[in-house]
């Protein structure tokens, strides 16, 4: 990837990213570093890019660092302005995404979190629940099905 494609595809990205990240952290200052960090690292290797986990990764490990051990229920006010229908918006979906992952079924919302939130390939999570390989891919289709149309 070039240097302006990347300028032009995630460099936009950043006030949406840190809205996630301060979601994930709880801190402006430890969101923006999450942020920054990320960026770099998806420079780093950008002919492999996959971001949302990226950043999800360097924050899990940020939460894990200062010792804090659950995600909050509700979105924190950030810092930034943006329209109040897009703040309301993304809220609302973001809401709707928790309460469909937690309405999952136990094994599907369980592979749903190994996966996305643990970043584990399908074989690490069939190898630490028990379950086959192919059920955790079935498993985990049908979670992100429910959830799309839960929300």
């Amino acid at each position: 990837m070039t240097e302006s494609l990347f300028h032009k595809e995630y460099l936009p990205l950043a006030e949406a990213l840190y809205r996630i990240a301060y979601y994930m952290l709880e801190s402006g200052v430890e969101a923006e570093d999450a942020v920054q960090e990320l960026y770099l690292k998806l420079w780093e290797s950008r002919d492999s890019l996959d971001g949302i986990r990226l950043l999800k990764n360097i924050c899990i490990d940020r939460i894990r660092k200062a010792g804090h051990e659950s995600f909050p229920e509700e979105l924190p006010q950030t810092g930034f302005s943006p329209a109040p229908d897009d703040t309301l918006d993304a809220r609302t979906r973001l809401n709707k995404v928790l309460e469909a992952v937690k309405a999952l079924p136990e094994r599907q919302r369980k592979v749903l979190i190994l996966r996305t939130v643990d970043g584990l390939s399908y074989e690490e999570i069939a190898e630490r629940t028990g379950m086959n390989y192919l059920t955790c891919r079935v498993l985990l289709s049908q979670a992100r099905t429910k959830i799309k149309h839960m929300v």
